[in-house]
């Protein structure tokens, strides 16, 4: 048989055609008024995917560049930060802030467990300047809960900027910024908004635009003050991807397109997608008698599953991609062989997530040596879960 070569990664994800098109016809020059106008519409249609009023700002970087944009144009050399850290992403926030000579008290849990707001209630100190973390950590497939951080720091009066990578949680986890209070919320093309990497973007409330007159840490393309005042104008301080601005915005227009022109209503159509489809896959999992690495706070954007003792989980990824074309991405760090994932975000389907469910059952059946196993075990509870959360 043919085989189609087919992303189930949490990023980058499959490419919306739509998406595709408007890059090849994006022949603009960046200082024209056509140029303007579509980046205009699109800063726009970022506010409303988010859901916030706050500014939103556009630069032409991996999600990574945006974390270091937080924290560049948010702290200065000294400054107490909390990162609360559950992964390798959350980990990475402890490295950009070190680099740029903040004091880090890091509030952890082990990989596929989420912090507890108890820990992180602990963990704050009166001079915490800025509390950084993730909403969903796709290493191991754990959601954090956003809004009991956010509350918590309102309780306490916190002075602290409540920063948040949604790079994987926006599109597949409800998320309100401005009722909870989040003060920067990131995120990334290549994820739910199904295009090439190379876009990040940041939503800034207007306290901490306050706080980076305050901040003294070095930063130049990514100064986030130039780039407001650029995209007033229509314009980026510097030369803008064009061909990915066209793609995003193409992709919003998809997504408004199925709620009826509501982007925001599109917005959340697209989380209920991946929550379905995510728990879809656990059900699966579940009913063959894979366990699930990360049983108490299930992320939508990915599925963490574990393989029978013994086996190494990488056999798995190369079983998916050898005889389906299906490429699953294996643990990262210290749990590389441990464990595998299957993600839910973006262009992903019914349609999809029934594929790579069957795709499963094959693998498992051919690898794993599973007691008991049946093939449709893990279709049938998908398809339970399916029917019962579009009734």
């Amino acid at each position: 048989m043919i085989r189609k070569t087919r992303l189930f990664t949490s990023g980058p994800t499959p490419l919306l055609p739509a998406a595709q098109f408007a890059m090849a016809a994006a022949d603009l020059h960046h200082r024209t008024p056509e140029f303007r106008a579509m980046f205009t519409k699109v800063l726009a249609q970022l506010k409303d995917f988010i859901g916030t009023k706050n500014d939103v700002i556009l630069l032409s970087c991996s999600g990574s560049g945006a974390m270091e944009a937080a924290v560049s144009n948010l702290t200065s050399p000294g400054d107490r930060v909390m990162v609360i850290t559950a992964g390798k992403f959350g980990e990475r926030w402890t490295g950009i802030s070190k680099a740029f000579g903040c004091m880090v008290d890091v509030v952890s849990a082990p990989y596929g467990q989420t912090v507890t707001l108890d820990a992180v209630k602990k963990g704050l100190k009166l001079e915490t300047r800025v509390v950084f973390v993730q909403a969903t950590e796709s290493s191991t497939g754990v959601r954090h809960d956003i809004e009991g951080i956010a509350r918590l720091l309102k309780d306490a009066k916190s002075e602290a900027l409540l920063v948040v990578d949604g790079i994987t949680g926006i599109g597949t986890t409800h998320l309100d910024m401005d009722a909870w209070g989040v003060d920067v919320l990131i995120g990334g093309s290549q994820k739910a908004l199904m295009i090439p990497p190379g876009l990040s973007y940041l939503a800034v409330s207007e306290r901490a635009w306050d706080r980076m007159e305050a901040s003294y840490n070095p930063r130049y393309y990514f100064d986030l003050r130039k780039e407001r005042k650029n995209a007033a104008k229509g314009e980026s301080a510097y030369t803008p991807a064009v061909a990915l601005i066209a793609a995003m915005g193409a992709a919003l227009d998809y997504i408004a397109g199925q709620a009826d022109g509501d982007l925001r209503e599109g917005s959340k159509k697209l989380v209920d997608n991946a929550e379905t489809c995510a728990a879809m896959v656990r059900a699966a999992a579940t009913a063959l008698g894979l366990p699930l690495f990360a049983p108490g706070s299930y992320a939508a954007a990915t599925t963490a599953i574990l393989p029978p003792d013994g086996i190494d989980s990488g056999v798995i990824v190369k079983e998916f991609k050898s005889r389906f074309g299906a490429i699953v991405t294996d643990g990262q760090g210290e749990m590389k062989g441990q464990l595998f994932r299957i993600a839910h975000i973006g262009f992903f389907d019914y349609m999809d997530t029934i594929a790579i469910i069957g795709a499963l059952e094959l693998v498992a059946k051919a690898k794993l040596n599973l007691p008991g196993f049946e093939y449709g075990k893990g279709l049938i509870a998908a398809q339970k879960i399916f029917e019962d959360r579009t009734k």
